[in-house]
């Protein structure tokens, strides 16, 4: 598991590395200013916050980037852009590599103009979320009849190029006992990239259901943490604006969002839901939730901390 964004943070330190046969990224040494990149650092250890770095020339090494940095006199917003990062680390969602493509249930179904009783089933479960026929048009929204996703709608997202890169699948029977099956790819990706305008402030949620009854610039989480992919757009994206529109059980995460946004220099603001989620809420009401929601300061988000104690 490699976390991108600081393998972007030494880059911009160091000058752009090279992945070794190892599986760690060469540097050119600092120390000893050899002209081959010698100066290797693992990033994929790092359970505790190490990094072990070393140079094959001069013998210089440690186990923190921290230590790397300031034996560098790397400047001060560097080490506070590594601190934060490590600090992030526990829900910046890393995961290993899938090499599984996404690909479509082979029983995948469009719902509209379906006069079979479970497509017309599946239809009166997303009304009853408030989805539209327009939105079900606009992200493709189908279901299966029989397979491993019987019973289930499927929700796909696909990149800015138009390909698959995941799905969800979520039961639309009340007494189903699997709510979501989750399909055997990597969810390191931009869900519903194909729908994200990266010039307009972007709204974070949870799940597809509440992208979709959002009706804006938002992308689902597909959980409660980022994964690294899209931490990784977020941060290097013009995005100026950034809104968190969380669960009231996902607060404490939401906070640490808030904190790493703002570190970042991104203005963010943090949508109280008052107990429901977004597609609860609904679109005219989301609209009000917006209005009277005002960017985080520091003495807000310190109160919000405390109201978590």
């Amino acid at each position: 598991m490699i976390n991108e964004l600081l393998v972007d943070l030494v880059d911009r330190v160091l000058g752009s590395g090279k992945r070794t046969s190892r599986g760690n990224q060469s540097y050119h040494c600092p120390f000893c200013n050899h002209s081959k990149p010698k100066l290797e650092i693992n990033f994929t250890d790092n359970k505790k916050g190490d990094n072990p770095w070393h140079c094959w020339v001069c013998d210089k090494r440690g186990r923190k980037l921290k230590t790397l940095f300031n034996q560098i006199q790397a400047t001060s917003e560097q080490v506070n852009e590594l601190r934060n990062l490590i600090k992030s680390g526990d829900w910046v969602q890393e995961e290993s590599a899938n090499t599984n493509q996404a690909e479509l249930p082979p029983e995948y179904l469009p719902i509209l103009d379906n006069s079979n009783l479970l497509a017309r089933h599946a239809l009166a479960y997303l009304k009853k979320r408030n989805l539209t026929e327009e939105d079900i048009l606009k992200y493709s929204i189908g279901y299966c009849e029989r397979g491993p996703y019987s019973n289930m709608l499927i929700i796909p997202s696909y990149t800015s190029e138009g390909k698959l890169n995941y799905f969800t699948a979520r039961s639309f029977k009340s007494d189903s006992f699997i709510k979501y099956k989750n399909p055997n790819v990597s969810r390191d990706i931009v869900p519903f990239e194909n729908m994200v305008n990266w010039d307009l402030p972007i709204i974070l949620c949870e799940g597809p259901f509440d992208s979709i009854a959002i009706k804006r610039n938002s992308i689902p989480l597909l959980g409660k943490n980022i994964q690294s992919s899209l931490m990784k757009k977020l941060v290097l994206s013009k995005v100026k604006k950034i809104y968190i529109a969380l669960d009231t059980d996902a607060q404490k995460q939401a906070l640490r969002f808030v904190e790493y946004f703002m570190n970042q220099g991104k203005e963010v603001y943090l949508i109280d839901l008052e107990g429901k989620d977004p597609s609860e809420v609904g679109f005219n009401n989301f609209t009000k939730l917006i209005q009277k929601t005002f960017p985080i300061n520091q003495y807000t988000l310190m109160q919000r901390k405390l109201q978590l104690l």
